[in-house]
């Protein structure tokens, strides 16, 4: 099958690798669609610590192809969506129900094959049947909206917050129809990028702009999200965060980047400062809010490109051109 493989850091290819073999309590999926991500460049940077070479691709959504002779929960034909979230179910985090920090974590497309193939194979565990009427050329963004999830349970928003929100690209974006979705009384967002500002105004935010200074709310906003991991918007939204507010690391950024607190003012005014890890307990949720149409995959998904233009696919979202990229096999 062809597939796309980073073979070191910074080369990425297209190539024949061989179809991927279920073991008992594995599923192949025929991928319809595959996500861009920002972990995608990290990795092809040489981050995240992966193995090289892999076939990256943690995003994706398909038609069950073969299954495990053990597999009963799915079956041939099946529409699904893949969790690529791998753990080890013995370490203390796992025992404890924090998954996502399991001290042997791995994912699906990060350290092991994903789904940037025409074919990819999974736990049964890690698959989600879809309804019938999703289409699976969409459900590639069901794992990043399982991650906005994620963010919103750090959160524990109450109702009538003022939000902040630093990035328009998909992160952003969902966080901003999560913010809606549980009753913000404001969503405001900041970009320097006025066509994906554009969009953000077309989902229904309150305000956009390119600083936070033209917003004029200099007592700070209820909950600060950065969805850029840039040095740049993290330092700025840290220093806007309303006292008893939050300040939520949702971005991921590379492992040289830092950021300066003031500790006194941390705690006299009860600041909150927290990240949100990947996905727990969150992907089937975010599978029912897709299937209700929660987001609008025409206004999220901009570009839909032929794997073997996985290459070109990446230097387009590097170069922060469109919104979710979507690799189509």
């Amino acid at each position: 099958m062809k597939a796309a493989v980073i073979e070191a850091p910074g080369k990425v290819t297209v190539t024949t690798v061989p179809d991927p073999t279920p073991g008992p309590r594995d599923v192949v999926v025929e991928v319809a669609s595959c996500g861009l991500c920002g972990t995608d460049l990290h990795i092809l940077e040489g981050e995240f610590a992966p193995t090289l070479p892999i076939v990256p691709g943690h995003e994706f959504a398909g038609t069950v192809a073969a299954v495990g002779k053990d597999v009963t929960e799915v079956a041939v034909g099946d529409k699904v969506a893949v969790d690529p979230s791998l753990y080890c179910h013995e370490c203390r985090f796992c025992r404890e129900g924090r998954a996502n920090m399991c001290e042997r974590w791995a994912a699906i497309g990060v350290s092991v094959a994903g789904g940037a193939a025409e074919f990819a194979v999974a736990p049964v565990a890690n698959c989600v049947k879809l309804p019938d009427h999703v289409d699976v050329a969409d459900a590639a963004l069901i794992e990043p909206l399982s991650c906005a999830v994620r963010g919103y349970d750090i959160l524990s928003a109450r109702m009538a917050s003022r939000v902040l929100i630093y990035g328009s690209g998909t992160m952003g974006l969902m966080m901003l129809e999560l913010a809606k979705l549980t009753g913000a009384a404001s969503v405001d967002v900041v970009d320097l990028n006025p066509d994906r500002l554009a969009t953000a105004r077309t989902l229904g935010c309150s305000n956009a702009a390119a600083g936070a200074d033209e917003l004029g709310r200099p007592q700070g906003w209820d909950i600060v999200i950065d969805a850029t991991g840039n040095a740049a918007a993290i330092q700025d939204g840290i220093n806007r965060v309303a006292k008893a507010g939050t300040f939520l690391q949702f971005g991921v950024s590379d492992y040289a980047t830092t950021a300066t607190i003031e500790p006194y003012k941390i705690y006299n005014q009860e600041i909150t400062i927290t990240g949100s890890m990947a996905v727990l307990h969150s992907y089937e949720r975010a599978a029912d809010l897709f299937a209700n149409g929660v987001i609008d995959p025409a206004v999220f998904i901009s570009d839909r490109v032929p794997l073997a233009e996985y290459p070109a696919a990446i230097d387009q979202f590097k170069a922060g051109k469109g919104r979710k990229i979507v690799v189509v096999p």
